[in-house]
Formats: C-alpha cells, sequence, structure tokens
C-alpha cells in the first residue's frame, strides 16, 4: 500500500495532473453554479477531449476534479437564488437561501466552502485507508437493501417540516412519490399516467421540478409579496465564521464527513440521499431550541448536508475502482470513460496499474485544497449578486430558470411543466405548505420503485423483508425515525 501511495502521490504531482486538477475543478465550480448544468452534463461533453489526452491517469484526474468541483460549486445558486440545479444541493438551499435573504449570504458561502472541503478531505482520507475493505461490504447490499434505505430516507422526512407541519410535509411527500410513478414503470415497458403525451414517457425531469419548487417560487414571490433583503445595499459584510460557530458545526462536519463517505460507497445511494440523511440526522439529534433554527438560516443546517454530499462524492469512488459498478449516474459516465481509455476498473485495479488507482485519490487532496483557494477570496464577488436591483434580480431568475429546465430535457414541453408547476408551488407556498418534501418523494420514489420491483421478483414477493437481515434490521430503524418524534413529545409532557 506504501508504494502504491508514493507512485500515486508521484503521479499526481506531475505537471500535467496538477494542472488537470485545477482545470477540472475551474470548470467543475463554474459549470456546478449554472442550475440546470450539472456534472453530469459537462463530464458527458468532456469525454473526448479527455480520451484524445492518451493518458488515463491525466483524463480521470480532469473528470474526477469536474465531478466533485460541480458539487463544491453547485451550493452557490442553491444560497444565492433558491435555485438547486443538482440534486446534491438541494438540502443546501434549505438554510443556505434564509441565511443569504438575512444579510449572511457571505457567511453562508463561506460555511459552505469550509464544510465541503472538510467533507472532500476527510471522505479522501477514508478512500485512501478503507477503500479495499469497504468493496467487499458494498457487494452485501442488494435491491432489498436498497429499498429500505429509501424507506429510511423517506421516514426522516419530519425533519423537513417545520413545526406543527409534520402532517403537511407527509402530504407533500405522497405528492412527490405519486410523481414519481409518471413514465415507463419498473416492472413493464409501458407508459403509466402520461396522458397521451410523448414528451412524459420518460418521467419529470428532476432539474424541471427542482426549479419549479424552488427558483421559480422565489421569482413569483419577489413580484407578488415584495420584501426587503437585510444587507442588499450592495456590501457584503460577515464573512467570517466565528470561534462560537466554529465549535458549534465541527462535531457536524465530523458526523456527516463519515455518515456521508460511508452513504457514498453504496451502489445507487450517492450524494443526493447522503445530504438528505445529514440534514435529516442533525435536525433530529438537536436540541430543541435548534431544531426551530433548522429551515430558518441554520449553520449546521447548511454545514451538514455541504459536507455529506462531498463526503458522499468521494466515496462513490470506491464501487467504482474497486468493483467497477458505478454508484449514480455520474459514476457511470467516469466508468464509460474509463473502458474508453483500455482501463479496466475492479478489484485487479489496485494492484495492476497502482498509479492511476493511487493518483486518483491523491488528487482529491489536491484539488479540495485548490477549490478552497479558488473559492474563499472569491466569496465576497459571488455574493454581490443579491445586490443586483429586484428588477434585474427577477429577470435573471426566471432566464437561468428557464435556460436549466430546457437544458436538462432539451424539448420545449419541459418549459410549460415548470410554468405550470411553479404557479401550483407557488400557491402551496402561500398556504405555507412545505415544498422540499415533494421533491426528496420525487427523487427517491423512482429509485425505491426500481429495488421493490427487482425484490419482489428475486423472492416473489415480499418475503425479502424478514429474509434478508439487513433490510429488516434498516426498516426497523425507518420505523423508530417514524415514530420518535411523537414518542419524545410523550415523553415530555
Amino acid at each position: 500500500m506504501l508504494e502504491g501511495l508514493l507512485i500515486g502521490l508521484t503521479t499526481a504531482l506531475s505537471i500535467q495532473n496538477l494542472l488537470m486538477v485545477v482545470a477540472g475543478c475551474l470548470i467543475g465550480t463554474f459549470i456546478g453554479m449554472l442550475p440546470g448544468l450539472g456534472p453530469m452534463s459537462i463530464i458527458a461533453i468532456m469525454i473526448p477531449v479527455a480520451i484524445s489526452m492518451g493518458d488515463p491517469s491525466a483524463a480521470l484526474i480532469l473528470l474526477a476534479g469536474v465531478y466533485y468541483g460541480a458539487i463544491f460549486g453547485g451550493s452557490t445558486s442553491a444560497i444565492l437564488l433558491n435555485a438547486p440545479g443538482v440534486a446534491g444541493t438541494v438540502a443546501s438551499s434549505f438554510d443556505g437561501y434564509p441565511m443569504a435573504r438575512q444579510g449572511r449570504a457571505g457567511k453562508a458561502l463561506t460555511i459552505a466552502a469550509i464544510a465541503s472541503f472538510a467533507g472532500g478531505t476527510i471522505g479522501a482520507l477514508l478512500l485512501m485507508i478503507f477503500a479495499p475493505a469497504l468493496s467487499s461490504v458494498a457487494l452485501l447490499f442488494h435491491s432489498a437493501e436498497y429499498f429500505a434505505l429509501m424507506v429510511v430516507g423517506l421516514s426522516a422526512i419530519a425533519a423537513f417540516a417545520g413545526t406543527g407541519q409534520v402532517a403537511k410535509a407527509m402530504i407533500m411527500t405522497i405528492l412527490g412519490l405519486i410523481m414519481a410513478t409518471v413514465g415507463e414503470g419498473a416492472l413493464f415497458n409501458l407508459p403509466r399516467f402520461t396522458m397521451g403525451i410523448m414528451d412524459l414517457q420518460s418521467g419529470f425531469g428532476f432539474i424541471t421540478l427542482a426549479m419549479a419548487m424552488f427558483a421559480l417560487p422565489e421569482a413569483l414571490f419577489l413580484v407578488l409579496k415584495p420584501k426587503k433583503i437585510e444587507g442588499d445595499d450592495g456590501q457584503i459584510k460577515d464573512l467570517r465564521i466565528t470561534r462560537s460557530e466554529a465549535k458549534a458545526i465541527a462535531p457536524v462536519v465530523g458526523r456527516q464527513s463519515l455518515q456521508g463517505f460511508f452513504i457514498g460507497v453504496l451502489p445507487g445511494a450517492g450524494a443526493t440521499i447522503a445530504s438528505f440523511l445529514g440534514y435529516a440526522v442533525e435536525r433530529n439529534i438537536a436540541p430543541k431550541h435548534e431544531q426551530e433554527e433548522f429551515g430558518n438560516g441554520s449553520i449546521k443546517g447548511l454545514a451538514a448536508p455541504e459536507t455529506a454530499n462531498n463526503a458522499a462524492c468521494t466515496g462513490s469512488f470506491v464501487p467504482l475502482l474497486t468493483l467497477g459498478i458505478p454508484g449514480s449516474g455520474t459514476t457511470a459516465i467516469l466508468l464509460g470513460a474509463l473502458i474508453a481509455l483500455n482501463v479496466t476498473p475492479g478489484p485487479r485495479l489496485m494492484l495492476d496499474e497502482p498509479q492511476i488507482f493511487w493518483a486518483v485519490i491523491m488528487s482529491m487532496f489536491i484539488g479540495n485544497l485548490v477549490l478552497l483557494i479558488l473559492n474563499l477570496p472569491l466569496i465576497p464577488y459571488i455574493a454581490k449578486v443579491l445586490a443586483v436591483p429586484r428588477n434585474y434580480l427577477i429577470p435573471f431568475i426566471l432566464f437561468f430558470t428557464l435556460m436549466g429546465a430546457y437544458i436538462g430535457q432539451n424539448n420545449a414541453t419541459e418549459l410549460l411543466i415548470l410554468v405550470g408547476f411553479g404557479i401550483a408551488a407557488t400557491a402551496l407556498k402561500f398556504a405555507d405548505y412545505p415544498l422540499a418534501p415533494l421533491l426528496i418523494g420525487f427523487i427517491l420514489g423512482g429509485m425505491m420503485e426500481d429495488n421493490f420491483a427487482r425484490s419482489m421478483q428475486l423472492y416473489d414477493g415480499i418475503a425479502f423483508i424478514w429474509e434478508r437481515p439487513m433490510t429488516l434490521a434498516l426498516l426497523v430503524i425507518a420505523a423508530g425515525l417514524v415514530t420518535l418524534p411523537s414518542l419524545r413529545a410523550r415523553l415530555k409532557s
């Protein structure tokens, strides 16, 4: 292992590979800031460029840099404009955007940058230490366990509801699950609930729905319910994190680096589930007075998903490099790039081509440091987006919302869906219904249905629930998460 580390470090520190790290981080960060252009799109576009290099190490380092750079930078539009264009940054908007509205945009971006750096760095360290051992653990998870994991994610939905809003959150979650059934089903390749519209055969696009739930209602709210934004005088203040704030988020960063990484290791889980679960866990274990701050500008509520999604990105390289199994759509594209470069990922990659395996891991340490150095000095300038006058800001939000929805699916029907859902979401927001649970239900619903259908086929029914101990354990945890809030309330009374 020590010899492999030295080979990897030497390879990663070559001039060419250092340039690839910086280029990947820069491209990923700026693309991640644009709603609608996530890491999958840009990596797919850049594969021909990477292959033309001929050097597998440099190519993979460049594409990996784009991947975690996009997740690192993706929080910017979520925090400043409430427009999360990447699924992994949706949870960052829950508290990041309220902080920006309160005149703490600079502090929110600083916390996001530091939490992302910590999550990515700790994740890379864990990847270096545990990659060989964790590859065998990842193989223990089958469809039944993934289904149970999705149920755990949905059972924590109360964490995304405000005080007295649990029933509303559940209604919105069910609505999200219903929307996830539109399109071709998991069992039969036949269209469902498409109303004869060909463009709906693949279901609703995530980008369209995310924009409709968050960005478009925000633009309409600025028109229909105008209110002055604190600190919108062009002076970006309060960039530093105080000692007490650092002390408060330090344990959150530590916990979510570990949790996010281990969730990222599981093929099919990824940064999205890691960020949602990270947010839910931190809210549920927080003291009562701090729980009420979540959703209203809590620094813990921002640090948790930002740490978890970056740690999960690093963790997703475990099944990719050690098993040849893509853990997400993005790592599936990376797998395609590896095969095109005549590199076979799997258990023997570490032995046969250690310079590739270890160079990618070592480049992650360098990349996260580069991202921090690039982002921190730019925060005062990035945060000035909020100083743009409202009559310019509203068209700016609308432009990126419409552009993001169109690019996501590349058809005009998405724009009609966006406007329809955006108006409905604005009405729900006025009625004080939380919108985040709907999006969570939609994201997890499709994956949950696919894994449930596969498990039913393998076990000819629901016998997998009690025949697989890990599935049963996860479902028991989910039941505990559902009953815990009411049990806690009864004990206090």
